[in-house]
């Protein structure tokens, strides 16, 4: 492995006292409805509201003090740099989060209130990436990708820890897919203490770029799109040094869902759940409900994050036709 589970017991003694361990709670609706003890990680609990500032924070704190000093730099769908943004103040260190248009102004937004400088340069991530590439090269600023690095992958790898003390018995697990940090920690950290449990990826049929790379052997460009799962968007990078093989070798399957089924993952986490969740966390949800994920045994869906237009969000659960 690129990594190993070292650094995610290590990431959890950094992460102490500075991250919350969010809850992971049955449903009784999901349970019925497949036959299995269903739970949920509420993990939109989380401080920004995503899972991402673990990764986040585990990167900022890892730092030399010189590379504090200067200040860093990072592109995002929204969630990670609302993670780099909160991690940059609690360190006092320079933030500036690059985005592209496709990123929703909720997301922006919430980003600029925890004090980072925001670029939005582009339609798509890989053109947002240019921009870190220019202040990396022109002013020193030191680069934290969402997802793509081994200090990242560890954060977020200590919430697979959790799930894994907190329902030891699990067999199988749903985790939203996109770049792969996440799914990646999650499954180190799940498989190395239950090897026969199964890790199911869930992304979008719009853009699931690590989805097509899996397919294709290798990390293959493919086309940024609006989707409701935003977060999921983006590529995993053509010269991907870790996820790309983590995923690959430790997750058993993967399902897309389309946009239908997204919005359904969303209203049942509202009306059924009582919870407010965005795409990106819903996809879990979506396939169990739409039976493309099969889970055999105790069952764990991961819900990672709430950072949803509230507009939109009352538009999908009254029921109206969304486009994205």
């Amino acid at each position: 492995m690129p990594i190993e589970h070292a650094a995610i017991l290590a990431a959890r003694d950094r992460l102490a006292g500075r991250i919350r361990r969010t809850p992971l709670d049955r449903s009784p609706c999901l349970s019925d409805r497949c036959d299995v003890p269903v739970w949920l990680k509420r993990e939109h609990h989380q401080l920004t509201g995503s899972f991402k500032v673990r990764g986040a924070t585990n990167a900022v704190l890892s730092l030399s003090d010189g590379q504090k000093a200067k200040g860093i730099v990072g592109v995002s769908t929204g969630n990670h740099g609302r993670g780099l943004a909160h991690a940059a103040r609690q360190a006092g260190v320079r933030c500036v989060i690059c985005m592209s248009s496709l990123v929703p102004a909720n997301k922006v937004e919430g980003i600029r209130a925890l004090g980072a400088e925001v670029r939005i340069v582009g339609d798509t991530q890989d053109e947002a990436q240019k921009e870190v590439d220019r202040l990396v090269a022109g002013e020193d600023l030191t680069m934290l990708p969402p997802f793509d690095h081994p200090d990242v992958i560890a954060g977020q790898g200590t919430l697979g820890l959790e799930m894994i003390e907190d329902l030891p018995e699990v067999e199988t697990v749903l985790v939203p897919l996109s770049g792969g940090g996440l799914i990646s920690g999650v499954a180190l950290a799940v498989k190395t203490a239950r090897p026969s449990a199964r890790v199911i990826g869930v992304s979008m049929e719009r853009g699931a770029a690590m989805v097509e790379s899996l397919r294709a052997g290798t990390p293959v460009f493919v086309r940024e799109v609006a989707t409701l799962a935003d977060s999921l968007g983006g590529g995993i990078g053509l010269d991907n040094r870790h996820t790309f093989a983590m995923v690959r070798d430790l997750v058993d399957e993967t399902v897309t869902l389309t946009e239908d089924e997204i919005a359904e993952g969303i209203r049942h986490a509202y009306w059924s759940e009582r919870e407010v969740i965005e795409g990106s966390g819903a996809v879990g949800l979506g396939a169990l409900l739409a039976e493309k994920a099969r889970p055999t045994g105790p069952t764990l869906v991961l819900l990672s994050g709430r950072n949803i237009d509230m507009t939109l969000h009352h538009r999908i659960v009254s029921d109206e036709t969304v486009e994205v």
